[in-house]
């Protein structure tokens, strides 16, 4: 059996070229593969190997006292959600290019909210917007019921999408992002741009799924592996739509057109055998 292993924290590295490489060796020496980033704010990985070699990773990584507290999100894995191990030192674990002296979550960043706390908010109708600070092609496979979609393409997009947002300054705002370290900057952003009751999702989807399943969010969990979605049982709506002929679906493809290669939803029909284009424009110059 394999598991995935998804774990983040913002904390000040000292030497993230040193963290880097003993991540590295622990890692290897338990066979795991995957992403990790660390930079002088924090490290960001999500892993996957053996159950048992997964275990003993995170005992050993945890016993590092910068990461005790660390709350691993653990999921069923297939042997094959990643290719090769990347280890990768950055500017930045979320790549936001903000300005780190108005957002640092180190410093400042918005309460969290229990997946416990948000469920019974939803079940007692509370006055509160959800707004879900993932890129748009993962929002379209899965979302919370009655979640805003700022359409960002990546995280760096959120100043040009504050039009949308600009009207909640006064709601009670939730973020939400797969696992939680995207909106630790996020929700931090808002509080900076005069945003007055501002949450974050504590563990993200990937938690709140994980305790609810088939409750309140609507599809499936985008994964940024070869897994691709993901749910964990329970009685769910499906709300992906095929880019081509708007039939439910939740299978991603990337555009056949390698100059565009863009990453959407297809249905079974739409999606040939010799690859789908996103747009006749596409299938025209390919």
């Amino acid at each position: 059996m394999h598991q995935v292993l998804l774990f983040y924290k913002y904390v000040t590295i000292d030497d993230p070229t040193a963290l880097a490489t003993t991540v590295r060796a622990l890692a290897e020496k338990y066979h795991l593969l995957g992403r990790v980033i660390v930079a002088e704010e924090g490290v960001n990985a999500t892993l996957e190997g053996l159950t048992a070699d997964t275990e003993s990773f995170a005992a050993e990584f945890l016993a590092d006292p910068r990461f005790a507290d660390i709350d691993i999100k653990k999921s069923a894995g297939t042997g094959t959600a990643f290719p090769r191990l990347s280890i990768k030192v950055r500017n930045e674990i979320v790549g936001t290019r903000f300005d780190s002296v108005e957002v640092d979550p180190r410093v400042r960043t918005a309460p969290h909210l229990s997946a416990a706390q948000l469920h019974d908010w939803y079940e007692s109708q509370r006055d509160f917007v959800v707004v879900d600070m993932r890129n748009d092609f993962e929002f379209r496979s899965g979302h919370f019921r009655d979640s805003i979609n700022p359409n960002l393409h990546a995280s760096r997009d959120l100043p040009e999408a504050m039009p949308i947002l600009e009207p909640l300054k006064e709601k009670t705002v939730v973020t939400v992002c797969t696992g939680g370290v995207r909106c630790e900057k996020m929700s931090a952003y808002l509080l900076s741009k005069g945003f007055k009751d501002v949450y974050q999702l504590e563990n993200g989807i990937h938690t709140y799924m994980e305790e609810y399943p088939g409750k309140d969010f609507l599809g499936t969990l985008y994964t940024f592996d070869n897994r691709l979605v993901m749910d964990f049982g329970g009685e769910r709506e499906i709300v992906g739509a095929c880019r081509l002929c708007n039939a439910t679906t939740e299978t991603y493809v990337n555009c056949a057109n390698l100059s565009c290669h863009l990453h959407f939803l297809v249905c079974d029909k739409c999606n040939v055998p010799e690859g789908a284009f996103c747009s006749d424009t596409c299938g025209n110059t390919s």
